[in-house]
Order: structure tokens, then sequence, then C-alpha cells
């Protein structure tokens, strides 16, 4: 995964650019009635249930909008919320507090949905030793704001991005001429560019499986579309030779069955991609 600080810089690019594609050359609706001086409080006042997420991406945005503005922090990143809960207190120039507004509530109720979704998967997994996958199945421009609500809501992070772990899915092997072939490939590659990366390559049947497991030097093994049988075989043939990875149409219904079969990972494109978010409000007080 990607480094800590390269993380802090994903997200100033999302709160740069989102805030010069709200705002433009200025809110005009404020400015239009409300004093430059004027001051105010507002809630972040929840309307419905789950996992709250993206407290601390509001603090940044604020921040970033007007350092003077004051956040008093009721409820925390991860926190389970009600109907009716308060999250958080605004209090400074009102102007500021409009020009953030939409930025934070468009986030945290998209995080906040992603949070609860990933919550409700990782207690479905309770008692196993199966963890919760994201994907690279994310809302272009704010993948890192989708993948901290995974992380919040007590799921792990796939890789974020092309660029921080090798996968070679099936589209690659076909082109390469073979999964022998690609990760020979890979592994040449990553010595000549003196890259260190992870290797997961996608099985689509058993024989892949051992076709990978005999070219060696594969940190996961992907079993894609497996039916129980088959993940099953996969894993006792796998061993402890490497991780796995289980993938593929798997839902609420099914997720359980498949790690018992004792699957290192489950992923899942759910998390981010079919989400209805969470009804947050910023009012006034």
């Amino acid at each position: 995964m990607i480094s800590e600080e390269q993380f802090q810089h994903e997200i100033a690019l999302i709160i740069k650019n989102a805030i010069r594609e709200d705002i433009g050359d200025g809110d005009h609706s404020s400015l239009a009635c409300i004093p430059k001086t004027a001051t105010g409080k507002a809630k972040l006042l929840v309307k419905d249930q789950g996992i709250i997420a993206g407290v601390t991406f509001a603090e940044q945005v604020f921040a970033y909008v007007d350092p003077s503005l004051r956040i008093e922090k009721i409820i925390n990143d991860g926190d389970k919320v009600e109907y009716g809960d308060i999250v958080f207190y605004v209090e400074g120039n009102s102007q500021s507090i409009l020009k953030a507004e939409r930025l934070v509530l468009n986030a945290m109720q998209r995080m906040s949905a992603i949070a609860t979704k990933t919550n409700h998967y990782v207690n479905l997994l309770l008692g196993t030793d199966t963890k919760i996958l994201d994907t690279r199945k994310t809302t272009p421009g704010i993948r890192a704001l989708e993948k901290w609500a995974v992380k919040i809501g007590g799921g792990e992070n796939h890789r974020f991005a092309l660029y921080d772990m090798i996968m070679l899915k099936d589209n690659h092997i076909d082109f390469a001429g073979g999964i022998s072939g690609a990760i020979a490939k890979t592994k040449a590659y990553l010595k000549s560019t003196d890259r260190d990366l992870k290797i997961i390559v996608e099985a689509r049947n058993i024989k892949e499986v051992k076709e990978i497991l005999a070219a060696g030097g594969v940190y996961r093994i992907l079993l894609d579309n497996f039916n129980f049988g088959d993940t099953q075989l996969a894993v006792n043939i796998i061993g402890d030779k490497c991780l796995t990875e289980s993938s593929g149409g798997i839902n609420e219904q099914t997720i359980r069955k498949y790690a018992e079969c004792g699957v290192n990972y489950i992923s899942s494109g759910a998390l981010t991609h079919s989400v209805s978010n969470m009804d947050l409000s910023l009012k006034a007080v």
C-alpha cells in the first residue's frame, strides 16, 4: 500500500480540487446576503443509522477553507450513530462554514455508507480468520476517501492503484501468453527496474492454481469466481505456500461460507460501488 505521506497528499488534492470545482470565483449566494464579518454555528445532524465516517476529513476541509473555524467533536470516525445524533459543531465565519458545507456533506454521506456496509461484512466474518478487502472499483478522483472509509468500517485496503502492487489478472495472463510467462516476465521486470512489489495472480480454475504455485514467488493467489468446493480444494492445495483471496460475485448470503473454506481474504467491489449515502445534514444553530 501507499505510505501515509502519499495518502495525505491524495486527500489534500481531493480537497483542493473539490473546493475549486464548487466555489469557482466565489460563493455568490453567501456573498450576496451574508455580511463578510458575520459569524455563526452549525451542527452535523444524523438522519439515518450506521457507522459514521469522514469526521477527520471534515476537520481538514474546514481547516483548508478557514483555519479560524472551530470544531467541537461529539462523535468520532468509526462510531455507531442513530437518527438525531449530533456528530460535531462548527463555529466561526458564516461564509466559511457555507463554503465548506457541501464538500463535507457529500464526502461524509458517502464515506459513512461505505463504512457501514464494510462493518456489516466484517460482522458477517466474525469467528473466522478471513479479512474483507476493497478493490479499485472506486469513484474516480475520490479513491482515497472511499478506501479510508473501508478502513474506518473495519475492513482492509487492497492495493491503492496500479503502481503499488502487481496484480496479474486474466487479461494480463492471456496477453502475456499464459501464467508461467506472465509471472516470469513480471519477476524480470521487477528485477530490471529495482522495484520491490508484491505479486498477486488471478486463477480461474484449479489447473491455474497449480501453474501459479509451480512458477513460485507469488504473494497471494486470487481465486476468481470459484464455487465453494473448488475454493476449499484450492485452499488445501495452496496450504501455506502463499496467501489466498476469494472474489467474484460474493455477497452477504455467501461470504461466510467462502470464509469457512479457509481463505485469508475476500475482496468485494460492492463495498465502494454499491452503497446508498447516509442521510446527514449541516444545520445552523
